[in-house]
């Protein structure tokens, strides 16, 4: 299938990024093809602006990064749009992550992500070893490596701006509590949450997802809505997969999210497949 299409939107984990947590030289490569032929490529991720650097190869470029599930964009170093999450709400959401014991990191603009003191040896315990099986090793990295060297401990929330709150359990169980806890306190408090896997929930400002930072992405660059190509494998990426005009699941992606698409890729994102798709589908 040939696809000309403006604009491509590419989430990261389970997508570009491999279970390891690393975008290959090849995804790279195509992707520089496709901008230096006039097709506009942005990352769309769950992930916050500071979590995108370290697992891209050297020279990695696109034309933008919408960021923390649609809470901030990004072109080049300059933030093009920001929400955030008010002091309130994210002082209510820990009080109540307390009670029911659920990994917390929150992320302020502009400083590392935060967990309080008090909450520590909790949050540590959810990442005891061993693994649980359900848990994606590209997942229980990233929060190995947060507890090791990319939280900072505090006694207090300081700042008042923040991006998303991102919340983990190491069983389905407890982190559908957590879910549960959090629809009630939306009756009281208007958020969004979202997922994008069975053991975590995000929390972004009402209304906001990849879908909305699209829109103002496609508005920063004076493009149309139309022939916009999106490429995902979770929940979080159905807003983004709602609006664009054509959209692709990796062939990783769960079941529930395959049978909403366009097309789903040949290849994993452990085999490439991102490229593999851009390459042979795109018409330059």
């Amino acid at each position: 299938m040939a696809l000309t299409p403006k604009a491509i939107f590419l989430d990261m984990d389970g997508t570009i990024l491999n279970h390891h947590n690393k975008v290959s030289i090849h995804t790279k490569e195509i992707i520089d093809e496709l901008r230096n032929k006039g097709i506009f490529v942005f990352i769309a991720t769950g992930r916050s602006v500071d979590e995108i650097e370290p697992f891209v190869p050297k020279g990695f470029k696109v034309d933008g990064l919408i960021t923390s599930n649609g809470m901030a964009g990004y072109v080049g170093d300059e933030a093009v749009f920001e929400h955030s999450l008010s002091l309130n709400l994210v002082q209510t959401i820990i009080y109540k992550a307390r009670e029911l014991k659920v990994y917390y990191e929150l992320f302020p603009y502009g400083t590392d992500r935060v967990t309080l003191k008090q909450d520590k040896d909790y949050v540590e315990n959810e990442i005891r070893d061993p693994k649980p099986d359900s848990v994606g090793i590209n997942e229980w990295l990233s929060r190995k490596q947060a507890i090791k060297d990319e939280i900072a401990w505090k006694e207090n929330i300081e700042g008042t701006t923040f991006s998303k709150f991102y919340f983990f359990a190491r069983s389905t169980e407890h982190i559908n509590r957590w879910k549960n806890q959090l629809d009630e306190l939306k009756k009281e408090i208007d958020f969004t949450t979202s997922t994008s896997s069975i053991h975590n929930v995000e929390v972004m400002v009402a209304n906001v997802n990849k879908a909305t930072g699209m829109k103002q992405m496609l508005k920063q660059f004076d493009l149309t809505e139309d022939d916009i190509l999106a490429i995902g494998d979770s929940n979080n990426d159905l807003p983004m997969f709602e609006f664009a005009s054509h959209k692709v699941a990796m062939k990783n992606a769960p079941d529930n999210i395959k049978e909403i698409v366009d097309d789903v890729t040949e290849f994993t994102c452990d085999e490439d497949g991102v490229y593999h798709y851009l390459n042979t589908n795109i018409k330059i």
